[in-house]
């Protein structure tokens, strides 16, 4: 299959005080190791960023720093992550059989786990990148924060991206999402209502997302 990875890169970076997708992390802006990792790969053929209206000029820079031997386009974002993933996969070719979708915020996937994933999609079946939880978790009363229920932590698991499918059954799930007014927070929870079987694929690598500053000292510890 001919691949295209969508990278979404559209935050606003609020709690880091900056764009956080531009932060430097061992001299490289953060988006950067994402974009420089999946132009390194034969088998993604376009590369599509979609960021803020005031960074689509030095996101190109970017791609053209990072991934000039690949087909490769910015598009403007959304406001909401699931509508900066539906920009991105209206820009993806239809050469593409699938795609994949990550967060410029996770710099540390590997390219072993990439491929993890893309060896388990096919027609009515897609992949996400995750890992099991650790912690008790608690679903809490928003209101009074008393605890309603103990979850059962052996069935619970942290989705991360990539996250893979057909590039047909992931475009009918956004569309499906839009006209029915779905908003969530990750891809495979579309696809999930769209009848496809989502399989998680276990993260080998410290695919953390950057969120905090305390992330971006780690972070860029590990890469560097």
């Amino acid at each position: 299959m001919k691949w295209a990875a969508v990278i979404v890169a559209a935050g606003r970076g609020t709690r880091l005080g900056a764009p956080k997708q531009f932060l430097e992390l061992a001299g490289t802006p953060m988006v950067g190791w994402s974009i420089g990792k999946f132009a390194s790969m034969p088998e993604i053929a376009e590369l599509v960023v979609a960021t803020e209206p005031d960074s689509l000029d030095p996101m190109r820079a970017l791609c053209e720093r990072f991934a000039s031997n690949r087909t490769w386009c910015v598009v403007q974002g959304g406001a909401t992550r699931q509508q900066s993933v539906y920009q991105g996969l209206r820009a993806v070719s239809d050469k593409c059989d699938a795609v994949l979708v990550h967060d410029g915020a996770r710099p540390l996937v590997t390219l072993d786990d990439v491929r993890a994933g893309m060896r388990e999609v096919r027609h009515g079946r897609a992949a996400l990148l995750a890992t099991p939880v650790v912690d008790t978790v608690k679903a809490v009363d928003l209101e009074s924060l008393q605890v309603l229920e103990t979850l059962d932590r052996g069935r619970l698991w942290a989705a991360q991206t990539p996250q893979f499918a057909r590039t047909t059954e992931l475009r009918a799930a956004h569309e499906a999402a839009r006209r029915d007014g779905v908003e969530v927070t990750d891809d495979a929870a579309l696809l999930e209502c769209a009848g496809v079987a989502v399989i998680v694929v276990p993260s080998t690598s410290e695919n953390f997302k950057v969120t905090l500053p305390a992330d971006v000292e780690r972070a860029a510890a590990l890469l560097a």
